[in-house]
């Protein structure tokens, strides 16, 4: 993963996801990063499970990808916001991953996420070995990479295509299709954790939301409710 005109290339062998430094130290930019993934792997997880029944997939939330060996090792990683792999086991060696190592991996991220928190700027860098979007599409290669900008209630999404990113335009319901997923991505305006934004949530490839746990337990309470009231309509009582 490094190149020989690469100033930074560093020691061997190799380290692994558990002896690579899991965080650069920073906080988190914006108090919403934690509960828009919390809501990404929410709705997601079914749709996850039924693709892939053992369990072998990952998902990262503003877990660190190693790309290159660096020093300090901090500056070979980027930290998407949300991403998902397939086909990788969920522990390495029986434990959590502490990073995401491409070098002991070699899969590369179906999707990419990251939640602007300045002016966006960052996420569209393009330049080399530094910009965050020429690391995404020249180095990691996830074939889907998406930019959301919560305070302009704007979402990007680029699709790898001939080694380059390419700028999606939306379907008529003003969504992106992740057809390997079986989803679409997109906007929803409504409340999550007491905060009404336009959210970044899952469709399916029928229009229909995905909905969180939460969500599904609420539907289920609803659909209770209204088969007891027609129960009492009709003179039954219900059973308990």
């Amino acid at each position: 993963m490094t190149s020989a005109t690469d100033p930074s290339t560093a020691l061997t062998p190799f380290p692994d996801h558990t002896q690579l430094p899991e965080s650069d130290g920073t906080f988190v930019k914006n108090w919403q990063e934690h509960p828009q993934s919390i809501l990404l792997t929410d709705s997601i997880t079914p749709i996850l499970k039924q693709l892939h029944p053992e369990g072998e997939y990952c998902i990262g939330q503003d877990l660190g990808i190693y790309w290159r060996l660096t020093d300090p090792p901090e500056r070979g990683a980027e930290a998407p916001d949300w991403f998902y792999v397939g086909n990788v086991p969920p522990l390495l060696d029986g434990q959590t991953r502490r990073s995401y190592v491409l070098w002991r991996e070699f899969i590369a991220p179906l999707i990419a996420l990251e939640f602007v928190s300045g002016d966006g700027s960052e996420e569209r860098d393009k330049t080399p070995w530094q910009g965050k979007f020429w690391i995404y599409e020249q180095v990691i290669h996830p074939a889907f990479y998406g930019i959301y900008e919560v305070n302009k209630a704007n979402l990007e999404v680029y699709e790898l295509i001939g080694g380059q990113y390419q700028l999606l335009a939306a379907n008529e319901r003003g969504h992106y299709p992740i057809t390997r997923l079986g989803v679409e991505l997109g906007l929803w305006q409504g409340e999550y954790q007491n905060a009404q934004l336009p959210w970044l949530r899952w469709w399916d490839l029928q229009g229909n939301l995905l909905l969180t746990g939460e969500e599904r337990a609420e539907q289920e309470r609803q659909r209770a409710d209204r088969l007891t009231a027609q129960l009492r309509s009709l003179g039954i009582e219900p059973e308990v």
